[in-house]
């Protein structure tokens, strides 16, 4: 889904709820102007669902929509404030949006980096890898230090070493399992889910969702991450009647001792403390992904140029030994 799009189309609903127009209505006129898409098909059956009169906890549980959102959603419909809900949802998103774009630059440089090395070193293997054992086999100088295996070897490794780390590169952006526990395990990736999970805390504790029900909502949500495991330990510590903060214990991983210490300074607004705890990741997050870009260009090409170089020295140094020994040979 395109959290810019979704934080957009939130920001009009709501500002058409304000000026009393319906529901359905609403949704209608917003997804006519909506270009075609997932979205714009999810909403359309939403809006349909509403028209026939089924309940808008029912038609949203039939969509596939973030449950994040429907949880908010429902939570603003018994508040009686959805268009003040819907506001908070498209910050939340825009917010969202904003770090998955950075992150996704920053993954720029290194895949086409391996990209790029591959064709290049995969050519150059196919290239030499032909004519080089050809060139050397036949001659006396084979049996003079001269090793066409260790060549080629030489050549197919880089390639092969490459293609693998294309492989895992491809398996941790398109397998969720993966991708999910590598976010809270890579700089910048970790600080990006921590801002993420305290802005969904602290957004459902200011619409008046209890601090145990929103704990449980962020455990489902972090189901397939390591921050699960400890997001069920505070949950359970609020049902056994420790439901403050500093009460509750400090781990390293994948919620370091700082998000706790941030929310403990609010006292007893839980909401503030989550919301400050947001903004100070969103920070971080922010700044290691700018340190990584400016360091991801330099180190791929360094890293480029060691890989080419790794695979043309033994060619060069078994020129030049042929070239001595011709040399040689002509003396």
């Amino acid at each position: 889904m395109n959290h810019d799009e979704f934080a957009f189309f939130n920001q009009q609903l709501a500002a058409m709820l304000r000026d009393g127009i319906p529901l359905e209505g609403a949704l209608r006129q917003l997804c006519a102007g909506m270009s075609t898409g997932p979205l714009r098909a999810e909403l359309q059956q939403l809006e349909a669902d509403l028209a026939r009169g089924t309940p808008l906890k029912d038609a949203l549980a039939r969509r596939d929509l973030p449950d994040f959102y429907r949880r908010m959603v429902e939570i603003g419909v018994r508040g009686n404030d959805l268009p003040g809900v819907l506001i908070l949802l498209a910050d939340h998103y825009h917010r969202a949006n904003a770090l998955s774009t950075r992150l996704k630059g920053l993954m720029v440089y290194p895949l086409l980096v391996i990209i790029v090395s591959l064709g290049l070193t995969l050519m150059l293997s196919i290239v030499f890898s032909r004519f080089l054992p050809e060139m050397f086999s036949g001659t006396e100088f084979g049996h003079r230090g001269l090793d066409p295996f260790f060549m080629v070897a030489s050549m197919w490794l880089p390639p092969v070493l490459l293609a693998i780390t294309a492989a895992l590169v491809i398996g941790a952006i398109s397998i969720p399992s993966w991708r999910a526990k590598l976010r809270w395990r890579l700089p910048a990736f970790r600080e990006a889910s921590l801002a993420q999970l305290a802005s969904a805390l602290a957004l459902m504790l200011k619409n008046g969702t209890t601090l145990a029900e929103a704990l449980a909502l962020a455990e489902a949500l972090e189901s397939a991450t390591p921050a699960a495991k400890t997001l069920a330990e505070w949950r359970r510590l609020v049902e056994c009647g420790r439901g403050k903060p500093s009460q509750w214990i400090a781990g390293e991983r994948p919620i370091p001792p700082l998000f706790l210490w941030l929310v403990q300074q609010s006292g007893e607004n839980l909401a503030a403390g989550f919301q400050k705890a947001s903004e100070i990741y969103q920070a971080r997050a922010s700044y290691r992904i700018e340190l990584a870009l400016y360091g991801a260009l330099p180190i791929s090409l360094l890293l480029l140029g060691q890989m080419i170089f790794w695979q043309i020295f033994p060619m060069l140094r078994n020129m030049v030994w042929l070239m001595n020994m011709l040399g040689s040979f002509g003396g």
